[in-house]
């Protein structure tokens, strides 16, 4: 393999020159850029980036901490991502936690020895005193679910008034009974059952707990929550589900029991998911903004690995409610 004294050889310059060619700065006339440029095409040569970055103390590289790497609901966010850190010259590492604490600090070790220049979460595992420590002595920015008291960037939706507008398109719809599919132990999932609770409560529906289920965040969650719904003496004419995965499942055991979506049941989803326009019916859902989602929090990182920026600045992006068949007046 070629070095960097080869190509200053042969090139008849200083090793110095062949840096400043490689850095692309402008203290280097057109002809001797040509003629380094001619050599290192000729050897091959392949500057060692790792090495140049570490005596730089950087490493132009951000780790991404995914909490289901199945789940489609971010391909669109890293994409965003990605976009945005390939424009600047940096790359992205995208590792899966499955929420697991241990597994999570194990991936944290990358940013503590310096093999990353900062993290981004999706929906991280530690709790919130151990998060706000990591911010303080890292770049650090969280993306996409939200956390009350975390001392850090945060890149989110409003998901209350997101919860709000889901039901009340039910609730325009004419439903009075409206169940409500969803997870434990996640900031946006909380605040979207407050904005279903606070849109029952401006209608004056009452606000029946036993409408309320949580599941896992899958395909089988939104089977099981539909079991645990119409096991009730007085099933729900209307479902909110979290995800449009567990709308999926939740249309899916519904015709199982023999009941139609909408004419007997309506079936609201969230995120607008690939599946959401493709299935039968097509899923009503509220569109997360995710490519933008994923731009605007690595635009973040790259703001604050600088220096500048918020710590503490939360951006809310805008949803949107989209329409499709899975849900029509009630009868």
């Amino acid at each position: 393999m070629p070095t960097i004294q080869e190509v200053a050889k042969m090139a008849g310059v200083s090793v110095a020159t062949v840096s400043r060619v490689l850095n692309h700065s402008e203290a280097v006339s057109s002809a001797t850029r040509d003629k380094v440029q001619a050599v290192i095409n000729q050897l091959n040569y392949q500057p060692n980036l790792l090495g140049r970055n570490l005596r730089r103390s950087e490493t132009r590289m951000i780790l991404v901490l995914l909490q289901n790497i199945a789940n489609s609901f971010y391909s669109k966010v890293v994409k965003g991502m990605e976009d945005v850190a390939h424009d600047h010259d940096y790359h992205v590492l995208i590792c899966n936690t499955n929420t697991d604490v241990l597994l999570e600090n194990v991936y944290l070790d990358f940013l503590k020895n310096k093999l990353v220049d900062g993290v981004i979460f999706t929906s991280p595992a530690m709790d919130k005193d151990a998060f706000n420590q990591l911010a303080k002595r890292y770049p650090v920015v969280l993306c996409n679910e939200y956390k009350p008291g975390i001392e850090a960037p945060v890149i989110t939706i409003d998901n209350e008034a997101a919860g709000y507008e889901a039901a009340n398109h039910l609730i325009r719809l004419g439903h009075k009974k409206i169940g409500m599919i969803s997870v434990n132990a996640v900031g946006s999932s909380n605040a979207r059952i407050q904005g279903y609770k606070c849109a029952l409560t401006e209608a004056g529906l009452e606000v029946n707990e036993a409408y309320i289920v949580n599941q896992t965040f899958s395909y089988k969650g939104g089977m099981r929550g539909i079991k645990c719904l119409f096991d009730l003496q007085e099933p729900p004419t209307a479902v909110f589900c979290i995800s449009d995965i567990i709308a999926v499942g939740a249309i899916k055991e519904l015709k199982r029991k023999g009941l139609s979506v909408p004419q007997d049941v309506a079936v609201i989803g969230f995120d607008n998911n690939s599946i959401a326009p493709m299935y039968e019916p097509s899923i009503t859902t509220i569109a997360q903004p995710r490519y933008d989602i994923g731009r605007k929090a690595m635009e973040v990182m790259l703001q604050r690995i600088q220096g500048v920026g918020d710590q503490h600045a939360i951006t809310t992006m805008e949803h949107e409610l989209i329409i499709r068949h899975s849900t029509l007046p009630s009868r």
